[in-house]
């Protein structure tokens, strides 16, 4: 089986990415991967080094999502349609929405990963005020969702955004994300301070919640180290917030071994389609605190401990409760581990895909 597959080397599309050719490929899949949207550095390609069945060209094609992207779409579109009628793959694989329709014959999978208007109104309560740039990016979005064969979402709350906003969509199924147990150590002895993973500027991530003075656990914060008007370092040169501890982006590696220690995770994004940190920190065994949103209802059920959606007085509450509570804390980060291990592996998502592709492939085949 050969599959062409689209994505971007921002954020959390190139971590999926990763993890999903790594195992596709292990699974003896030919994959022709093609990213856009700005070049890769040579760190974030080391993952390719050695893995059989890949190949790979980047792109700095603009995405659906920019300001001005049309010029870029439309030649992306005829760079990609050149490199099926080469390659001759079974199935295209597409992270960015317009390319659904690509005009050619081959089966179309469109993942939903995220989308603009969703994340607008779920951050700001109501839909983005009407603009030129926002009118054509929703027809970017429909236009490639309705030419799918089959539109994927991590989770149900996703799909059911893009039904809501671009749809109806016809054929559409949800696989959670994944990610690969062997990178993560859930048995290092655990240290009493909880560890967040998030931009402060970021409105969706809402890491701002942690912003206390009355923080009643050592936690850190990671991501990146800049804030409006550097209110951080100007409050804790004060002597605010002493427990509140700001660490810069971090390796792999690096956050990996934090993880293992952490004892909690705390999972602050009011905006969430998936969320790939709080399945990092639960495969690490750290007991999970989210907000209650229907993202991470709908993931962790009863496994998770939450706290009143938006509300950083309640999570204070909730990290102080479960700090205090040894015992609960260590059933709690038990249950996340096993939860993550059976639903939100790797090797689990691309066996999912690889049951999808196989049935679209045999349809096609069939109608032949």
């Amino acid at each position: 089986m050969h599959i062409l597959m689209t994505a971007d080397t921002v954020g959390g599309v190139w971590t999926y990415t990763r993890e999903l050719v790594t195992q596709l490929s292990r699974l003896g899949v030919r994959i022709t991967l093609v990213s856009l949207g700005q070049i890769p550095s040579l760190a974030q390609l080391e993952w390719m080094e050695g893995l059989p069945n890949l190949s790979y060209q980047s792109t700095a094609f603009r995405l659906e999502w920019m300001q001005d992207p049309e010029p870029d779409l439309r030649e992306s579109s005829e760079f990609l349609t050149s490199i099926v009628e080469e390659t001759k793959p079974d199935l295209l694989h597409f992270n960015q929405y317009y390319y659904g329709a690509l005009d050619c014959s081959v089966p179309r999978v469109v993942v939903a990963h995220s989308d603009v208007v969703s994340w607008w109104v779920t951050v700001h309560g109501a839909e983005p005020p009407e603009s030129e740039w926002i009118r054509q990016y929703r027809k970017n979005v429909a236009y490639g969702l309705a030419a799918a064969d089959l539109v994927v979402a991590p989770s149900q709350w996703m799909l059911n955004k893009v039904d809501q906003y671009y749809g109806p969509v016809p054929r559409k199924a949800v696989i959670y994300n994944g990610r690969d147990p062997n990178l993560f150590v859930p048995h290092l002895d655990k240290d009493n301070f909880a560890i967040s993973v998030g931009r402060l500027w970021d409105a969706g991530k809402q890491a701002s919640l942690l912003l206390r003075d009355d923080l009643p656990l050592k936690t850190v914060l990671v991501g990146p180290e800049q804030s409006p008007e550097g209110v951080i370092a100007v409050a804790q040169s004060a002597g605010r917030m002493p427990n509140l501890q700001m660490f810069g982006p971090q390796s792999e590696e690096q956050l990996s071994q934090l993880l293992g220690r952490a004892a909690i995770y705390v999972a602050t994004s009011r905006y969430e389609p998936f969320g790939l940190a709080p399945v990092e920190a639960a495969l690490s065994r750290c007991a999970l605190i989210a907000n209650d949103i229907p993202t991470f209802r709908e993931l962790w059920g009863d496994d998770a401990v939450y706290f009143e959606r938006n509300n950083s007085q309640n999570l204070v509450l909730t990290i102080q409760e479960l700090a205090s509570n040894p015992k609960r804390r260590s059933e709690y980060a038990g249950r996340v581990l096993e939860r993550a291990r059976s639903k939100f592996t790797s090797e689990r998502m691309a066996e999912d895909y690889l049951k999808l592709y196989r049935s679209l492939i045999a349809a096609e085949v069939a109608a032949a």
